[in-house]
């Protein structure tokens, strides 16, 4: 068999082959027996019909199981034998295959090229001060009270700044003031939209149109939406609005007090929740302040990354935050196919961040290599049983499935990539800045 490696550059390969056709003549008898053995042939008996019948009758499924038993063996051969890993499975094309001829065929693959992370102990970082923001106590303390906030109705007197107002609404496009084309109009109501007005979120002009509103009232306005608004389906539009007014309602919030302590937590006095309440930012203060020093070090790691990244590799990652995201608007409710989301335009927003994850994380193996950091299969089992206790399955159900995905080799890189974080952070110059 002859081989040929071409350096398209120095992430892409393409080894082509040649197979002799002695080798193929014998892959097809072998295959072409084993159909003769199977095959049910008008005037032959099973299993006694002639190999040339056999050849001619499933010619083309015969080359297709000699192709696809044949071609990934003489692959991997080839790859082992040059010392090449492949980042994902090899592209075959240009296949070449009929008997009595050799195998020809190309397969097209990426590698990692040769990484030289340098100086890597030692390297300088400054970790933020872990303070609390003057005033971060109240403020979260208000944010419960609103959580526990009460509505009652309103039925004494118009709306007023501060109240919500419940309605069905139904919009309709008229002016674009961009080149985008004009939205459908829907005559569709949105039913029960609730509007605290005087809220900063509100869209522009509600607060002003539904102030002094009442239950069973109607209100027809206009809206124009400033070209950069969110969502961007209605950024540089006017839209006009017809109102059904269903109720409205005031606000009462609890006062802050021992027994709103009680309502909101699991401790008895407001001096309590206070305590709490600065405890858990601080934490987070400082959660935040090694989250910056652990980002600033895969910075610094992805920028030691000077050749080019397989591509492969970073449409994997951006597959990876594209499934996460998928995963968490489904977690809040939300259909992503309904969201209004346009995926191609989410994809290429995630190139550049995908591609320095993609760095810093061979960076990171290329260091994990060199100093021989590796994930012990009881870092691995222990991954695994937190994974089961969170999931509320059995360790042995979740390693059976990872296995069967190739998720324990995940797990396995992932741990030693988390190790090798670690060592390069206690080896880092860290200072307070």
């Amino acid at each position: 068999m002859k081989t040929e490696l071409t350096e398209v550059s120095e992430t892409q390969k393409h080894l082509t082959f040649e197979v002799p056709s002695d080798t193929v003549s014998t892959e097809i008898q072998r295959v072409a027996q084993d159909y003769g053995r199977k095959a049910k042939v008008p005037g032959f008996r099973q299993g006694k019909v002639p190999t040339t019948v056999i050849k001619q009758r499933y010619k083309d499924q015969i080359l297709y199981d000699v192709a696809n038993d044949l071609i990934p063996r003489l692959v991997d051969e080839a790859l082992q034998e040059r010392g090449l890993e492949p980042v994902s499975a090899p592209d075959i094309r240009d296949v070449v295959l009929e008997e009595g001829q050799p195998l020809k065929f190309l397969a097209e693959f990426e590698t990692v090229p040769p990484i030289d992370p340098g100086d890597y102990t030692g390297i300088s970082l400054s970790k933020p001060p872990a303070v609390l923001e003057v005033g971060a106590v109240d403020a979260l303390l208000e944010r419960l009270r609103e959580r526990a906030v009460k509505w009652h109705p309103v039925e004494d007197r118009p709306a007023a700044a501060g109240d919500a107002v419940l309605m069905d609404l139904i919009r309709r496009p008229q002016i674009v003031l961009t080149d985008a084309p004009a939205p459908v109009a829907d005559e569709t109501p949105m039913q029960n939209v609730s509007i605290e007005l005087g809220n900063p979120a509100n869209p522009p002009g509600f607060d002003e149109h539904l102030t002094g509103v009442t239950a069973n009232q109607e209100r027809d306005f206009t809206v124009t939406y400033p070209a950069e608004y969110e969502p961007k389906e209605l950024a540089g539009t006017t839209v006009a609005y017809h109102a059904t007014i269903k109720g409205v309602r005031r606000k009462e919030l609890p006062e802050l007090n021992d027994e709103f302590a009680k309502t909101v937590s699991d401790v008895e006095t407001l001096d309590a929740l206070n305590d709490r309440i600065k405890h858990d930012l601080q934490h987070e203060a400082e959660h935040e302040a090694d989250h910056k020093v652990r980002h600033d070090l895969l910075q610094d790691l992805a920028s030691r990354m000077k050749a080019p990244v397989p591509a492969a590799l970073v449409d994997r990652e951006i597959d990876r935050r594209l499934e996460e995201f998928v995963r968490r608007l489904m977690d809040q409710g939300m259909d992503p196919m309904q969201a209004g989301i346009d995926w191609k335009e989410f994809r290429e927003r995630q190139q550049e961040p995908s591609t320095e994850t993609v760095k810093s994380t061979l960076v990171l193996d290329e260091i994990a290599r060199r100093e021989q950091l590796d994930a012990t299969d009881e870092d691995v089992a222990k991954e695994i049983d937190q994974f089961a206790e969170r999931s509320g399955r059995t360790s042995a159900a979740v390693r059976a499935r990872l296995e069967k995905e190739g998720g324990v080799s995940r797990i396995r890189s992932g741990i030693r990539r988390e190790k090798t974080v670690k060592w390069l952070l206690e080896k880092a110059n860290i200072s307070n800045g």
